[in-house]
């Protein structure tokens, strides 16, 4: 059978920028083709059990050439698979998609395209450039930097100039020279306003603004980077009045995310709300325990008022408990039972299920929990407590107080250790591309450093939700900051305040 091709344009780099459409297919994937410029936040979305091809291509640099490329997704097609060909910004703006279309076409195999958000415009509009004004251009061009080796270039100078649009050069950093040159040679004012937006939209951006015939010299001064694009035009002079995204107070902050898949969307939204870059990076996995007759036991014991206490310690043993009970039960069966969570992350979960807690102690962790609890609890009372397999002693000691309370340990869940497959997370930890990991229990940080293996990670600054976390975080030699509350916006106020007093003393 047949499979299916969709050219996915993954946009510039940011992955709140990856179209909803985009999203959808490729985490359908079972093959992916990715090339150099796709943001890292993208990857993330590759499912893990997809193959991946690189076919980077930056700066004259091919890992495949295009005719392998083109080869490799119709091979891949032919052979039943659900290929995406991801490509950075949009796949028909000088990406070569109509080229890798040709041969899927001859072959007679489906395709789809899915339109990116083109750097051209998403750039500028990320530093304050509006790449039309009425007050200063009726028209913008798009245009390739890049050419051939040891060919001329095929461009129109005298054409653009006379159009007195705004003029957006893609691939250009290596030809800048040529460009300026031709530019003026057409007859372009010298002190034409013009910016070079170094990868923009990460954390990583930047921009150097000049007069055109000094902006070689100042690219040169401050060590431009690719990739990057060249801007000319009057609108660039407006880079300064329009200026947003480093006005944002965790803006340039990039942070590492290791919560669990399904509870990771929570905290990554709140930090980027606040303008932050989030790898969405999860270092473990919940996994219901097959089978689990201890379960199937307990549950049937709601219905003839067996357990004074639920006791729930995460969000996951909230999700696996529930599903497990409402095969063959409601919640109506819960009646009775009085319900105990360790904080509000634990509390919110309930909230689907038209439950709420009846006790959540004053400090989120497992000791403070079982104390406080064991003092309200009436001698003797049936305690029931659903959790992971490797659920903290501190809990089930505490409780354990004289009162002969009667305390059920019940594994529902194993954590399991997982990394990325395509992101590589040591490389972006050494390198200084990353600014924080956030761990959000002990088993968060262990999961993370055993997906990474040998490092000195001395150099990563953590940050934690609890004491726990922060003692294992220091374990392994990173340097911690701790939310003052074990909740999520705590654990986002932390980051913003540790970035904004290192951001302060490196001023210094």
């Amino acid at each position: 059978m047949t499979g299916k091709v969709w050219l996915v344009g993954a946009g510039p780099g940011d992955a709140g920028l990856l179209t909803i459409r985009g999203k959808q297919v490729l985490e359908q994937a079972e093959v992916v083709v990715y090339d150099a410029l796709v943001g890292t936040g993208v990857l993330q979305y590759i499912p893990k059990e997809a193959r991946i091809i690189f076919a980077g291509k930056r700066s004259g640099n091919h890992y495949l050439k295009q005719s392998e490329t083109n080869k490799v997704l119709l091979d891949e097609a032919l052979k039943g698979h659900r290929v995406v060909r991801l490509k950075g910004g949009d796949p028909f703006l000088f990406g070569r998609g109509g080229e890798e279309l040709e041969l899927l076409v001859e072959n007679g195999v489906p395709f789809e395209i899915v339109p990116g958000i083109t750097s051209a415009f998403a750039v500028p509009a990320y530093q304050g450039i509006p790449v039309t004004h009425r007050d200063f251009c009726s028209s913008v061009h798009i245009i390739t930097g890049h050419k051939r080796a040891g060919h001329e270039y095929d461009i129109d100078f005298d054409a653009l100039v006379r159009s007195r649009g705004t003029l957006i050069f893609l691939m250009g950093i290596a030809a800048m020279p040529d460009i300026i040159k031709g530019l003026t040679d057409a007859g372009m004012d010298p002190g034409t306003p013009a910016a070079v937006l170094e990868k923009g939209t990460t954390a990583a951006q930047r921009r150097i603004t000049a007069k055109l015939n000094t902006l070689e010299e100042e690219c040169r001064r401050q060590n431009v980077q690719t990739p990057a694009i060249i801007v000319v035009g009057p609108v660039c002079a407006l880079a300064d009045t329009f200026s947003w995204y480093e006005k944002r107070p965790l803006a340039g902050v990039s942070v590492i995310v290791t919560r669990p898949k399904e509870s990771v969307s929570g905290l990554s939204a709140m930090l980027r709300e606040k303008g932050a870059e989030v790898l969405e990076l999860p270092a473990i996995e919940t996994v219901p325990i097959d089978k689990n007759e201890r379960l199937i036991e307990a549950l049937k014991g709601f219905s003839d008022h067996s357990w004074d206490w639920v006791v729930f310690t995460s969000p996951a043993g909230v999700r696996i408990f529930m599903e497990k009970l409402l095969e063959d039960q409601d919640v109506r069966v819960l009646a009775g039972t009085k319900i105990a969570v360790i904080g509000q992350g634990t509390q919110k979960a309930l909230i689907p299920f038209g439950l709420k807690p009846d006790f959540i102690p004053s400090v989120y962790d497992g000791a403070t929990l079982g104390k406080e609890l064991a003092e309200v609890c009436g001698p003797g009372e049936r305690i029931l407590i659903p959790r992971a397999s490797i659920g903290n002693k501190a809990l089930t000691e505490a409780l354990d107080c004289g009162k002969g309370l009667c305390v059920t340990d019940l594994p529902i869940y194993d954590t399991v250790y997982t990394s990325s497959g395509v992101i590589d997370e040591k490389a972006l930890l050494e390198s200084g591309q990353i600014d924080f990991a956030v761990f959000t229990s002990a088993s968060t940080v262990k999961g993370f450093t055993a997906g990474i293996g040998d490092m000195d990670y001395s150099g990563v600054k953590a940050v934690c939700i609890g004491k726990q976390t922060e003692a294992a975080a220091k374990a392994f030699g990173m340097k911690t900051f701790t939310a003052e509350k074990a909740t999520l916006e705590s654990l986002t106020d932390c980051v913003e305040k540790t970035a904004a007093a290192l951001k302060k003393k490196n001023q210094h």
